[in-house]
């Protein structure tokens, strides 16, 4: 229909004519309430937007002389926030002379990741940002009770070797060697 007798039907009927598909050909309008129709779009844009699921990072900050007791209520912290959903980066914050020893801290990264195999799988390896050494945990989809086929150890491991080594002041291969016999 012409775009004259459009206009004039919508004029009749009290409502608008709104243009749905202009890259259409011919160009394809309707004829309704336009205050109701941007109504229903941004409700519908809401619940899309309540139905995102937001992936956050959060961080769990250690210190290499942590005590035993300080180190389950962190580890307890992080399932928490593995149960939720979100990245957790652990890092391991030096100060003064502590520095000088990141063996300690690498050391320390490697048992949370190992005690959180289960139920999360590494995504960035070791590395040192400034002072402070990290590592980034995701959480494992997990289906019907299934067991997740990466580890947290494994993945990873030939790129976190480097730093690891330097670490401990050894060679990467001793070190990928070393891990994966204590993973067997």
């Amino acid at each position: 229909m012409s775009r004259e007798e459009a206009l004039q039907l919508a004029q009749e009927k009290d409502l608008d004519l709104v243009e749905v598909a202009p890259a259409a050909d011919p160009p394809v309008c309707r004829i309704l309430d336009y205050g109701k129709f941007k109504y229903v779009q941004t409700k519908k844009e809401r619940e899309a937007k309540k139905a995102q699921k937001s992936t956050a990072l959060r961080e769990v900050r250690f210190r290499p002389g942590i005590g035993q007791h300080d180190q389950e209520a962190k580890l307890r912290t992080v399932h928490k926030l593995l149960g939720t959903g979100a990245k957790v980066k652990l890092s391991v914050i030096f100060r003064g002379r502590s520095i000088t020893h990141p063996e300690i801290g690498v050391t320390l990264l490697r048992r949370m990741a190992e005690s959180l195999q289960e139920e999360a799988k590494l995504e960035k390896p070791p590395a040192m940002e400034g002072r402070s050494l990290s590592i980034i945990l995701i959480p494992v989809a997990r289906r019907d009770g299934q067991e997740s086929d990466t580890a947290p150890t494994d993945q990873g491991l030939e790129e976190a070797a480097p730093v690891m080594a330097e670490a401990q002041g050894e060679d990467t291969e001793t070190v990928v060697q070393e891990t994966q016999h204590a993973q067997a």
